[in-house]
């Protein structure tokens, strides 16, 4: 079961042109930058209570989050729960008939587990899974 919203992702064409809006006008605590390689993204997190707003700018025409952009343009990609057992409820969701993007967990920034299900599993929303990594 989710044990909280770790992030929300959003598609930017640049972070460096996004980071104002979020750190100087609403106020959030920028954490730096990170290069995704697997996922063919740089990535910056912001701050929000217990939670953090993830942008997401694509690093090759190829990516995941380049084709969304030029399909949906700038906005919300995807909403990330974090849980304590990926692995497991990977395999509970698989049982269960749920359509999943990721049968076994990847590596997101921060050295996350992540895992993605299916938009059309939930709703067209695209949801992530993640259990936090060894820090």
């Amino acid at each position: 079961m989710p044990q909280k919203i770790s992030h929300i992702g959003i598609a930017v064409k640049s972070i460096e042109e996004s980071i104002a809006f979020y750190q100087d006008v609403l106020g959030m605590e920028f954490e730096g930058t990170e290069v995704v390689e697997e996922q063919k993204v740089k990535v910056a997190f912001f701050v929000v209570g217990e939670s953090r707003i993830e942008l997401l700018e694509p690093t090759a025409d190829d990516s995941p989050v380049a084709k969304f952009l030029e399909k949906n343009g700038p906005g919300v990609h995807h909403v990330a729960y974090e849980v304590a057992d990926l692995q497991a409820r990977l395999v509970q969701l698989k049982a269960e008939g749920v359509k999943l993007i990721d049968e076994a967990p990847r590596t997101g920034a921060h050295k996350t587990k992540i895992a993605f299900m299916h938009p059309k599993a939930s709703g067209g929303v695209l949801t992530e899974l993640c259990q936090p990594g060894e820090h």
